[in-house]
């Protein structure tokens, strides 16, 4: 059963990463690149504070800084237990790739640009969804096509990539929760 699936996602990944071409590899480049998204991490900072206020921003960047933390060494912890591959070191798939990518790490499963982009999408689209009701879906989408670069550049799997984004979502709830007790315990009187 796990080799099936295992054997889909690596067909899935080179369909995929097969679509893209020259005149769309430097977008790809920008979208994974993780500085590309820092005026959009400081609009959200903007509005964070405008809603809330500065106790509860500095409450929230701590919260933010601990969450990014966390799916990040967690993400780190899955790919040492699971020693997976990533694609562009796999032998039968990287002869058939489109590999982008600047480098290729050892392991991939799963992914972190995935976890951490799909954990602040949710942080902050929960945040501010009673302020802005679509923002959340802006920034969702935001997230799986963060996700989806890391396909297109060679670097992850389909699979590593829904386990990255499924766990960022339950993290991002987490942390949201967490900063919503945060805030009525020391900040709000």
């Amino acid at each position: 059963m796990i080799d099936k699936l295992i054997e889909y996602d690596k067909e899935l990944f080179l369909f995929l990463n097969n679509l893209g071409s020259l005149r769309w590899d430097h977008f790809w480049l920008i979208i994974t690149d993780e500085l590309t998204f820092i005026p959009l991490y400081s609009i959200l900072l903007f509005l964070l504070y405008r809603k809330f206020g500065l106790k509860s921003l500095l409450v929230f960047m701590v919260v933010v800084a601990v969450m990014i933390t966390f799916t990040d060494q967690i993400t780190n912890v899955f790919k040492r237990a699971f020693e997976r591959p990533r694609p562009c070191r796999t032998e039968g798939v990287m002869e058939h790739m489109r590999f982008v990518a600047k480098r290729c790490g050892l392991y991939g499963f799963f992914s972190g640009h995935s976890s951490n982009s799909m954990a602040a999408a949710v942080f902050a689209g929960l945040l501010l969804k009673p302020y802005y009701k679509k923002l959340i879906f802006i920034l969702l989408f935001w997230s799986i096509v963060v996700a989806y670069s890391r396909i297109y550049v060679g670097v992850h799997y389909p699979l590593d990539i829904v386990c990255g984004l499924a766990f960022g979502a339950m993290a991002g709830f987490l942390f949201y929760k967490l900063s919503l007790y945060l805030i009525k315990r020391f900040v709000k009187e």
